[in-house]
């Protein structure tokens, strides 16, 4: 069977953006932090020293490096993060996760989990915008898709 990709993958993205609208809100209403930044706390947290450089952090939270800058910036404010300069090579920059933010993650983490539990499981009410049987076709699509 041929199935266009490009509208598979629309929507499936479009599903994905409308799911991390509502974990964005419900994060900033319970836990007063965006979805990108408890996202990168969740990383910085995983990592092996609790602590990464900053070009990483990007690439695993999808930004840019002006926009891992400003959020680096926002987790320093919180006190959820420091940034810490490489003892090697001056230039490079890491953030570490602090106490505060692992305790924020800890506080958070099996609320969030059931909550995009929550949001996947009941999409129907959640999301009534979508065709949940056409949505699951592109989801298979796609991750056919993937050696």
């Amino acid at each position: 069977m041929s199935r266009e990709v490009s509208a598979d993958w629309s929507r499936v993205a479009a599903f994905a953006a409308a799911v991390d609208v509502s974990l964005g809100k419900w994060l900033a209403d319970q836990h007063g932090i965006g979805l990108t930044e408890y996202r990168a706390v969740a990383h910085l947290s995983a990592a092996a020293d609790k602590e990464l450089r900053v070009n990483d952090l990007a690439v695993q939270v999808g930004l840019n490096q002006s926009s891992v800058t400003r959020l680096v910036s926002r987790l320093e404010a919180k006190g959820l993060a420091i940034r810490d300069l490489c003892p090697d090579d001056r230039r490079g920059v890491y953030a570490v996760i602090t106490e505060k933010g692992e305790s924020l993650l800890h506080d958070s983490r099996a609320a969030y989990d059931e909550q995009v539990r929550e949001l996947l499981g009941n999409a129907d009410k959640h999301f009534p915008q979508f065709d949940l049987i056409q949505l699951r076709r592109s989801l298979a699509a796609v991750g056919d898709l993937i050696p």
